[in-house]
């Protein structure tokens, strides 16, 4: 067995893992963030379970200064401060290491890369192979045959092995001994290594390839001309002393001594005791095996101490029956809680109740109280394609019955009407996690509640708008329960999972019972906490009423041309060839279109569209969509490309996928609204999802074509806002400008661009004006003159100008920014007109990445939260008219700022002005701005929008 070193450069490896995960940050049930932790271990691991190396040390800087700091003052002076919660991390991380009994590296009066190279020199004398596991690209300098950089997966990159081969075309240099002299040419920025000021780094390459070294280059300076020779000479002492400090130092005061560095038996009780700590459960699973199941309550009263600042990726189906969605998209993702208390130690009454008479027993029981728990098994996760299994019920705290229900439906239907009494009371609170799944089913059987609700998953979501809202988390967080796992039941995810109605009875009591249990004793936690918070307004008066708004439109669906799509699937294949073909003729070659490493190497290396083509992360050339944009005026072939991925997108996407969402009992397209996703307060949606239809290209419109009504004697009609975020933006700045050109009805853009360039609203040009637009919808979201001259392909001069124009002309909306950032680093929040609140922990951290995405995420989100809030109150208001005046029209659709109708033909005079009153209506602007919304109508969605 060939004897294998890896040698970890700590910090970096550290500060990669943090910022990894830095938009959704992991944190427990404390507060703690840990994604530096989480991700170190996960490279730990997966380098030892993958790699299997014979011997390891993990290596670290020390707080003492090197030489290189004494001898240069600004080395890694411009470096900005480290995240809080990075330094905070490692303890913890020192700790795991000892656990895997890896040795920890560090000297005094050296960094770490020295401390590497030290090693890794020593240990290639030995015989053996070493890998330097580092993003840091420094290390070049140290490769050799038996010396490679190891660069981890990232983001779902591969690894990246360096060898001198890599390494020399990486900087285009002939031999690893050139990258200290490259470095001490053009510097690095990152360690504030000044080199020769101008010299970049293909110049650098350049002079090397002809003089050599370093050396080389400054003894024949006197010959290079020009103004490359007159930087040379000036710079002189500046390169000679970055070269010093780009350079390794290999002679250490460290010895490798090998029985020292090889990988020994874990110690698995500091393992288990980090992860219990740090809340790992999923992966200290992955690392210890399904024997690791160490539980620790959550502190006492950490549930009144938590800002909304949990890991995100709440799903749109919460309920425990539906593992896939209650976990996420990423279904093996970190679970960060631990519980002590479960159903075999804590005491409880779960009955089952079967036959009329026990039935009625339980009605009668029931009716009385003021508050009932509610919950349904059913046969699968699409609530309008299921089958009822069972209902829970839970009064109180300990106590709960489960009434199952048989396959043969009719005799289902008969149970759920003994329930009527129930059903029909308006003067109950109805109690649920995720509601609207349990309502949709219970519509199906005919069934439609006429108390009201109150839905957990919502209630957590505006305490803690980024957290996960499984129930069997939320038990786990706020009362320290771990609840039945749905596997125990139906078996784990994939081939071996069953379904429901496979399972006895008495099995599923258990489960069903203490799914009702555990989600009323959640209600009255959350029930003072909404008050703490100051979160209740936006509870009772948008979420919680727009769950029956959002049953009844899932309910309804829409209905699909199936013809249109056929045609127009044939159509796009047709076109997608011709520009398919149309790239390898004008490439000479043919290759896999759909391959981004086969098409980079076709552009950049045989084409050559840009000398300076950008890299991922994983070697290959960048081609996305920015990349190709950049390049499109250069070379028809790109256009040719963007179009083949917009047909072949749309094709796949939407028009050949639609057809297969069609509920085989209603003949209609049922999407799934998720209330508690996006942390703005915007609706999502799924199967389909419609916030990703496209709007922007013709042939993405198209596809709207397909949406038609579900009859002849209907028409779709299509509510929009007109220019929500922008009028929210005025009022709640109170801008005068701004104020009073919504206040006359102007085009904003217009007024806008009249006020920038300073010119009458007459006089104003389309280019100005689309100008202005862009400036009106980016300066809100942070775009400075680097994005504004990018956007709209303008020098940076010109953006700032148009910039400070713009702050000149509208001083109260840079005032609003201001204001938000700084209300924010006061109270760790910002709010929308209706109370719903955004918690920003990283509003005062002294690191400016980590602080400056909170301050953008202080001034969007009160904007889009606002906006968000609008259109849920205009949906309420026009539900609820409908409702009172008995029309056959039905809301079916919510997209961004757009409401869509299936409408009766005779109601639309009389709908149409309710709609646009409705929407006008839901909720007042500041400073009398007003709101507007416009109303078309159609044949199928596009001829309507």
């Amino acid at each position: 067995m060939s004897k294998k070193l890896f040698l970890l450069d700590a910090l970096a490896l550290i500060y990669r893992a943090y910022y990894a995960l830095i938009r959704n940050p992991r944190i427990t049930s404390s507060g703690r963030n840990t994604n530096a932790q989480f991700g170190f271990t996960t490279t730990i691991y997966d380098l030892i379970n993958k790699e299997k190396p014979t011997h390891m040390a993990v290596c670290f800087d020390t707080e003492a200064p090197t030489e290189r700091h004494t001898g240069f003052i600004e080395y890694k002076a411009n470096r900005q401060e480290a995240p809080e919660d990075l330094l905070s991390a490692l303890p913890d991380i020192k700790k795991i290491i000892r656990g895997f009994n890896i040795p920890v590296m560090e000297l005094d009066g050296y960094e770490a890369d020295d401390v590497i190279g030290a090693l890794a020199k020593q240990a290639e004398k030995h015989g053996y192979e070493v890998f330097m596991v580092t993003p840091d690209k420094d290390y070049g300098q140290l490769v050799s045959e038996n010396i490679k950089i190891y660069k981890p997966p990232y983001q779902g990159g591969k690894e990246e092995i360096l060898g001198p081969k890599e390494v020399c075309e990486k900087w285009n240099i002939k031999d690893v001994s050139q990258v200290i002299d490259i470095l001490g040419l053009m510097g690095d920025a990152v360690d504030n290594i000044p080199g020769i000021p101008g010299v970049g780094e293909k110049t650098a390459a350049k002079l090397l390839a002809e003089y050599g070294t370093l050396e080389n280059v400054l003894a024949n300076a006197d010959s290079i001309k020009g103004a490359l020779g007159e930087k040379v000479r000036n710079g002189k002492e500046l390169a000679v002393m970055s070269k010093q400090l780009a350079t390794i130092i290999t002679e250490l005061p460290v010895e490798f001594h090998e029985e020292d560095f090889r990988l020994k038996e874990w110690n698995t009780e500091a393992l288990v005791e980090a992860f219990t700590e740090l809340e790992f459960k999923t992966l200290g699973k992955r690392i210890l095996g399904e024997g690791f199941n160490v539980f620790s309550a959550a502190p006492e009263g950490v549930q009144t101490d938590l800002f909304g600042n949990a890991v995100a990726g709440a799903a749109p189906k919460q309920a425990k029956a539906a593992p896939k969605e209650a976990a996420g998209e990423e279904a093996e993702v970190e679970q960060n809680l631990f519980s002590e208390k479960n159903i075999s130690n804590t005491p409880h009454n779960y009955t089952l109740v079967e036959g009329t008479e026990a039935i009625l027993a339980l009605v009668e029981i029931l009716r009385k109280e003021p508050e009932i728990c509610f919950d349904t098994e059913t046969t699968g996760t699409d609530a309008n394609d299921v089958e009822m299994v069972g209902m829970s019920f839970a009064i109180k705290q300990g106590e709960a019955w489960y009434v199952p229900t048989p396959p043969d439906q009719e005799k289902t239907q008969e149970i759920i009407r003994l329930f009527t009494p129930l059903w029909e009371r308006k003067d109950v609170t109805w109690v649920g996690q995720n509601l609207k799944y349990d309502m949709l089913v219970l519509k199906w059987y005919g069934i439609v509640w006429k108390g009201n609700l109150f839905d957990t998953m919502l209630a957590h979501y505006l305490i803690e708008p980024e957290g996960r809202r499984s129930m069997d988390l939320l038990s786990a967080q706020f009362l320290g329960y771990e609840p039945i796992p749905i596997e125990d039941l139906i078996g784990k995810k994939g081939k071996n999972q069953g379904n429901m109605r496979d399972v006895e009875p008495e099995k599923i009591k258990e489960y069903a019972a203490e799914d009702a249990d555990i989600t009323l004793q959640l209600k009255h936690v959350f029930v003072p906490l909404l008050k703490k918070k100051e979160v209740e307004n936006v509870f009772f008066k948008v979420e919680n009423p727009l769950v029956e708004v959002l049953t009844n439109m899932e309910y309804e669906g829409v209905k699909i041309d199936v013809n249109f799509l056929s045609e127009y699937s044939g159509t796009l294949e047709k076109q997608a060839k011709e520009h398919e073909e149309a790239v390898y003729e004008q490439a000479g070659v043919r290759f896999n279109l759909a391959s981004p490493k086969q098409l980079g190497e076709v552009l950049f290396e045989k084409l050559k569209l840009d000398p300076k083509a950008k890299k991922t992360k994983t070697g290959q050339y960048a081609t996305g969509e920015d990349v190709l944009l950049k390049l499109a005026a250069q070379n028809k072939i790109v256009d040719d490309i963007l179009a083949f991925r917009e047909l072949t997108k749309l094709k796949s996407t939407y028009v050949d996928a639609l057809p297969l969402m069609i509920n085989r009992k209603t003949g209609r397209v049922h999407t799934s609204y998720a209330q508690a996703v996006a942390v703005t307060g915007r609706l999502s949606s799924n199967n389909p999802n419609l916030q990703n239809i496209p709007i922007r290209t013709n042939r993405g419109r198209e596809i709207r074509k397909a949406f038609i009504p579900r009859d002849e004697s209907r028409v779709l009609l299509s509510a929009d806002y007109s220019q929500i975020e922008l009028r929210i933006v005025a009022a709640i700045s109170g801008d005068p400008n701004m104020c009073e050109a919504f206040r006359s009805g102007k085009d904003i853009h217009t007024a806008t661009a009249a006020k920038v360039y300073n010119v009458d609203e007459s006089e104003v040009t389309k280019e100005m004006r689309y100008k202005a637009k862009s400036v009106n919808f980016g300066i809100i979201y942070g775009q400075g003159a680097f994005g504004l001259a990018e956007n709209l392909g303008i020098s940076r001069s010109e953006a700032k100008q148009i910039i400070d124009n713009y702050k000149l002309q509208f001083p109260f909306i840079e005032k609003y920014m201001d204001d938000q950032k700084n209300f924010a680093k006061e109270n760790g929040y910002v709010q929308t007109l209706m109370g719903r609140k955004r918690w920003l922990k990283d509003i005062n951290s002294a690191n400016f990445t980590v602080r400056g995405f909170a301050e953008r995420n202080a001034i969007n989100s009160p904007i889009q939260g606002t906006a968000a809030d609008m259109i849920k109150l205009a949906m309420i208001k026009i539900h609820e008219r409908f409702q009172q005046e008995g029309y056959r029209s039905r809301m079916i659709l919510q997209v961004h700022d757009e409401l869509v109708f299936d409408a009766v033909k005779e109601e639309v005079d009389i709908i149409r002005p309710v709609i646009l009153d409705c929407m006008r209506s839901a909720l007042e602007l500041p400073h009398e701005v007003p709101v507007e919304a416009e109303l078309g109508m159609g044949q199928n969605w596009l001829e309507a929008h």
